[in-house]
């Protein structure tokens, strides 16, 4: 019976990313062709609206919609759109957060930001996994500003959490993983795996002016 269990959720762990991923992909596109889908046949005569011309629309509204925010007056009305919603309670702390995370994840490797680093934990030689979310000291809150100081974040397991924490940048080791790689590892408590890491040099971030 063990084993049988045993031999359950191992598939059962297999198939549930794979499904939920497939739900969410289904969920969103359903959802763009119920929406546009219905006003597109309501423009449209009967016989030329065709299955899958919502989610088709969709995906050319959020591809126009890239190019005109490279334009600097739509950016301005962005802006003020902003401006408006922080300004409205609870509302302001959900888009601020969705906000946050997506331009963590969307941030150049390249770029500094977002630096996957681990930092040491007491004298045991410990260390745990974080990322540099802010490391220039005018970007730093007031009080916390300084030029050896880093804003590094340590999610906790299953994102039941998670600490940001003021550290020293020399006290930090930069790590050969990308940001959602190194994410995946840190939430599943290293159970999703991870390719080998190469050895890395102390962190050498940007300097503040």
């Amino acid at each position: 019976m063990k084993k049988l269990s045993s031999t359950f959720l191992r598939g059962l762990v297999a198939i549930l990313p794979i499904t939920i991923t497939l739900y969410l992909l289904y969920w969103i596109g359903s959802s763009a062709e119920a929406v546009l889908g219905a006003v597109i046949s309501w423009l449209l005569p009967p016989q030329a609206y065709l299955p899958g011309m919502g989610l088709a629309t969709g995906l050319v509204l959020v591809f126009l919609l890239g190019v005109l925010l490279r334009a600097y007056l739509v950016r301005k009305l962005l802006d003020a759109l902003e401006r408006l919603v922080f300004h409205i309670p609870l509302v302001k702390s959900i888009y601020g957060a969705a906000q946050d995370l997506m331009s963590f994840f969307s941030r150049s490797r390249e770029s500094d930001m977002g630096q996957v680093v681990s930092a040491p934990v007491g004298p045991g030689g410990y260390h745990i996994l974080g990322f540099v979310t802010r490391e220039q000291g005018a970007e730093l809150p007031r009080g916390l500003a300084g030029d050896d100081l880093v804003a590094v974040y340590f999610p906790m397991s299953y994102q039941i959490g998670g600490y940001t924490v003021f550290l020293p940048r020399e006290v930090l080791q930069p790590v050969d993983m990308p940001v959602d790689e190194a994410m995946r590892f840190a939430l599943t408590a290293g159970l999703s795996g991870g390719r080998e890491n190469h050895p890395a040099q102390p962190h050498q971030g940007k300097q503040a002016n």
